[in-house]
């Protein structure tokens, strides 16, 4: 997990432009650099490191002898590295992962390498020998990067937004900053001047493709059909393959453990392979929550259960409702029920940084989009809508759960690996037909949990335990998280200002009192930024007017249950 910040084409001064940079200093805080390209005065790259894999060769921006024209800033992991190096016999200059990316594009440009990265990357990548910049983002956007290009070829590309929205132009900078999309890779056109012009925007890869890096995977081809024991089997494979290859790291490894089916599974698993692979520190695991939350309490059966070090962060509702506005900044976004999951998620990461030395951490994003893990998927017409739905919330990743998992992690210099959504685990389990997936007997991620019922990795009521928002389930089953928010917030919005909210906010207008508080305090980092959040993250299928599992009325009756 770094930071990665590059202009070209800037008519402003570069020692000025740079202190933009400077806003995205937490993802990287172990070294900085800012370095100009050759022959072009007016280009620059800017670096936060933080240092996860060869930690005395692996400052950025990468160049090796072999390649003196090309230049590459990336923020990620290439867990198949040493496996291309292997196949296609690559020279590395370093231990560093990313290098591999030069390495393939000198052997077969752009496309072939995006495709065949296995891993989690944004990255620049500029070829000064024919003149092209290049960028691209994984799958699931698991790694951030946002753009913005005027009209008269002035580009800036950061990590995150902050990076961005300060800069100086000529023009103004008047063009929008905005995410650039994952599973793309864009080429530009290098004009003599430094300016660019974008030349095509590239869909390389679609969660349901299996991905073209399979041909050079440790696991080799996987039983076909759909028995479901085969089934069993191969989700089984493919997700310790997943947790597997994630754990290079030089850094002290650590896990999120809420007590739900995901972080557990996760967690469980993660324990296994690194005694397997005699890593010689225990790991440490990290819930948080109210005193007795139902989270809590899961956790601490889970770790008990599978004997790693556990920390518990107690939520005090007053440092909460404190941490909602640099939560928000952080986030760059208003969604509702993003800040609400943030909030637990950030103050656990801070505790992390402060208290311990683990940097590297196991979490379990993406499960509910991919297994259909959301309470509102028992109320899917049919199975094959269900399945679309889950198509559209893991391709939406990077604007919500994805978002908020990078941002409340790298806010604190920590690094995210998320094995749920390894590409070729998800596209796997995305082949599956539709009625193997959907919720079964009031259970939702029924076929996940039945692919682990008899492996003993955890506890048959954590892997049947229903499923809990981690916004819901810090909080006591008495009151939530959210209702507590919305308590507070209550206090601070105005009836009036609420009803005239259409007028002043007309793009996503605010509904309620929480989600004007929120767009208030985003509007005053993030002035007129609001189509970064194309819309709400809302359940489908039910009358909802409110994000939260607990309104649902599955939820009622099973709490009451």
């Amino acid at each position: 997990m770094c930071g990665i910040w590059a202009l070209f084409g800037s008519d402003e001064c570069l020692s000025v432009q740079c202190l933009s940079a400077m806003k995205i200093a937490h993802r990287g805080p172990d070294a900085f650099r800012f370095e100009n390209v050759n022959g072009f005065t007016n280009c620059c790259f800017g670096f936060h490191r933080l240092a996860v894999v060869d930690q005395l060769y692996g400052m950025q921006p990468i160049r090796v002898k072999k390649f003196p024209y090309l230049w590459l800033c990336y923020n990620g992991e290439i867990y198949n590295f040493k496996q291309l190096q292997k196949q296609f016999g690559f020279d590395f200059q370093t231990l560093v992962d990313g290098e591999v990316i030069l390495h393939l594009y000198n052997r077969g440009g752009i496309e072939q390498t995006a495709s065949m990265l296995d891993g989690v990357f944004a990255f620049i990548l500029l070829d000064t020998a024919n003149r092209k910049v290049f960028l691209a983002r994984d799958t699931y956007g698991v790694r951030p990067l946002f753009k913005v290009l005027t009209d008269d070829g002035f580009l800036g590309v950061c990590s995150e937004a902050k990076g961005l929205i300060n800069l100086k132009h000529s023009t103004s900078l008047c063009s929008k900053v905005e995410p650039f999309l994952p599973g793309h890779y864009e080429v530009l056109d290098l004009k003599p001047s430094g300016k660019v012009a974008s030349v095509e925007l590239v869909k390389f890869h679609s969660c349901k493709d299996e991905p073209l890096h399979v041909t050079c995977d440790t696991v080799e081809a996987l039983p076909s059909g759909f028995d479901l024991e085969i089934v069993k089997s191969n989700i089984r494979i493919l997700f310790e393959n997943a947790v597997r290859k994630r754990l290079m790291a030089h850094r002290r490894i650590g896990c999120l453990l809420s007590g739900g089916l995901d972080s557990s599974l996760v967690a469980a698993v993660l324990l296994k392979l690194m005694k397997e692979i005699n890593i010689n520190y225990p790991l440490q695991t990290f819930a948080i929550g109210m005193e007795n939350s139902p989270d809590l309490l899961a956790a601490r059966k889970v770790a008990a259960h599978i004997g790693s070090e556990h920390h518990e962060v107690i939520l005090n509702t007053e440092e909460g409702i404190q941490a909602i506005e640099e939560v928000i900044f952080s986030l760059e976004t208003y969604d509702i029920t993003t800040i609400r999951a943030s909030i637990g998620m950030y103050l656990v990461s801070k505790y992390i940084r402060k208290k311990t030395d683990s940097v590297v951490i196991f979490s379990g994003e993406g499960s509910d989009e991919l297994t259909q893990g959301y309470i509102y998927f028992h109320k899917a017409p049919s199975p094959e809508e269900a399945a679309e739905e889950s198509e559209r919330l893991l391709k939406e990743l990077y604007l919500f759960d994805v978002l908020r998992a990078d941002r409340t992690t790298a806010a604190h210099g920590l690094e995210l690996r998320v094995p749920f959504l390894d590409h070729r685990f998800t596209s796997y389990y995305l082949s599956l037909p539709a009625e193997l997936r959907i919720p079964k007997n009031g259970i939702e991620k029924y076929l996940l949990r039945l692919s682990f019922e008899d492996s003993n990795l955890l506890p048959k009521e954590i892997l049947w335990r229903p499923k809990e928002a981690f916004s819901d389930g810090i909080a006591s089953v008495k009151k939530s998280w959210f209702s507590i928010l919305q308590d507070y917030i209550d206090q601070q919005v105005d009836d009036l200002l609420l009803e005239k909210a259409a007028e002043k906010y007309p793009f996503n207008p605010p509904k309620t009192k929480e989600s004007y508080y929120y767009r208030q305090i985003f509007e005053k980092h993030y002035s007129g930024r609001s189509s970064w959040l194309p819309h709400y993250w809302m359940p489908r299928w039910v009358k909802a007017t409110d994000p939260s599992a607990r309104t649902l009325k599955h939820y009622k009756s099973a709490a009451q249950e």
